[in-house]
């Protein structure tokens, strides 16, 4: 028979996902699949990923990367290319072996898409200009964004087809461009004020295995980076400078430039894990690294709709007796009392500061769910509550706890006597459950 601990874990995934669907309908979203993950095993995989959150009804529209089958046919074609400033630099006669690279790609998805019961569109939406000559260096065929036909893409989505997009543009007089299929993707979602863009890439992953982690950003429990805010985006990739990771680096300064310029959210996925892209889109802290601008995750009071998911949160606390049980009347009797941690529209963190006296108040009620416990919401919990001491001219807050005495000592917590406590509290204190007393005198 299944335990309680693994049904309560089910019921919440299947609330998130219910939730992010609800969250996201017809939200506009970006993916660039890397060529690598193209030739991939986990390629139809990926393809029906991209079906079911198509008809969950996200709008959905694909960048698929060439550079690999530019390569081939260019080198099967006898004809040489160089790079400047990561741009692949061709003579005009390059030209048609490029388009017949950029759109075996596209027709190799369009067709994936297809044997899904999925329509696509190969289009032109994308005007380009030449790059021209830039420091004495002629950039040949290689060309830079003009303009994204938005209307035009905008009704391809309204008749529920998935735009593909080629690495081509054509200028005003027809004449083809060969454009980075990344920049593409980048441009496509400012364009469109894009909910989601997606980059999904071999083995791209923000860990601790392969990045410095700077003080303070959260990590999951195997050591990625879950969500990066642009502050926090800022001070990694400051304390990245050098790193031989170099694609990744430039990924997060697009991410950066896309948010900055309307973007909601950018997520680099590894595309190397089957299921990468639900997992991120339906879960709050998914599978790879997202970098967001705002209304992600934050800290706010708690209102009466958050009773049922804070005693789900508990719960499990309760069960292994780290928390005293509550009802939703005792919580709603304080619920003035009580903050909670809302991430992407879910309750994932509550806490409670009770105020006892003009001197005193008790930090109580911390629970973190398990899925964010490893990104540093719990502290977030108790400084914001300190701060509310602080404002309510408080000297001291205390806890009480029976398991969790070293996480407060981190805090700065120190070991009380009980005989501290303020006679209210003392009223309730049971030596059979044999709290301890930790307290943190509030520096002004």
């Amino acid at each position: 028979m299944e335990d309680t601990s693994s049904r309560n874990q089910k019921s919440q995934r299947i609330r998130d996902v219910i939730r992010y669907i609800k969250r996201f309908k017809n939200a506009v979203v970006v993916i660039y699949l890397d060529d690598e993950v193209i030739d991939s095993t986990l390629f139809s995989s990926h393809i029906r990923d991209i079906s079911l959150i198509h008809e969950a009804g996200l709008q959905v529209l694909i960048v698929p990367g060439a550079h690999k089958r530019i390569d081939e046919i260019l080198s099967s074609s006898d004809i040489t290319w160089s790079y400047k400033n990561n741009i692949r630099i061709t003579k005009p006669e390059a030209m048609p072996s490029i388009k017949m690279a950029a759109f075996d790609v596209s027709n190799t998805v369009m067709t994936a898409l297809a044997a899904d019961h999925l329509t696509a569109v190969i289009g032109n939406w994308i005007r380009a200009r030449s790059i021209g000559v830039l420091n004495g260096e002629d950039y040949g065929t290689a060309g830079e964004i003009d303009k994204v036909q938005t209307d035009s893409i905008r009704t391809v989505l309204a008749s529920g087809f998935i735009p593909i997009f080629p690495c081509i543009g054509w200028s005003a007089a027809g004449k083809p461009y060969n454009i980075s299929s990344i920049t593409l993707a980048e441009e496509i979602a400012v364009h469109l004020q894009a909910d989601k863009l997606f980059f999904v890439m071999p083995d791209a992953e923000i860990s601790a295995e392969h990045f410095t982690i700077p003080e303070n950003i959260g990590t999951s429990d195997t050591g990625e980076v879950p969500a990066l805010n642009l502050d926090e985006l800022d001070v990694f990739i400051s304390a990245n400078v050098g790193s031989e990771n170099k694609k990744i680096m430039s990924l997060l300064h697009l991410a950066k430039n896309a948010c900055t310029s309307g973007v909601s959210r950018v997520h680099i996925l590894n595309g190397s894990l089957d299921g990468a892209l639900p997992c991120e889109i339906f879960s709050d802290l998914g599978s790879g690294t997202m970098i967001y601008s705002k209304n992600y995750g934050g800290i706010r009071p708690m209102t009466h709709e958050d009773v049922p998911a804070v005693l789900s949160i508990m719960r499990p606390f309760v069960e292994r007796g780290n928390l005293l049980q509550r009802t939703d009347k005792q919580i709603l009797d304080s619920l003035a009392d009580y903050i909670v941690y809302e991430l992407d529209g879910g309750i994932r963190a509550c806490a409670s500061l009770h105020i006892y006296d003009t001197h005193q108040a008790e930090i109580a009620a911390v629970a973190v769910d398990e899925s964010c416990a490893n990104i540093g919401v719990g502290p977030k919990l108790v400084e914001y509550l300190l701060d509310r001491a602080k404002k309510e001219n408080l000297s001291s807050v205390f806890i009480l706890t029976t398991q969790a005495s070293d996480w407060f000592e981190s805090l700065g917590f120190k070991s009380d006597d009980i005989s501290s406590l303020p006679e209210k509290r003392k009223e309730i204190w049971s030596p059979r459950r044999g709290s301890k007393l930790y307290r943190l005198n509030i520096k002004y």
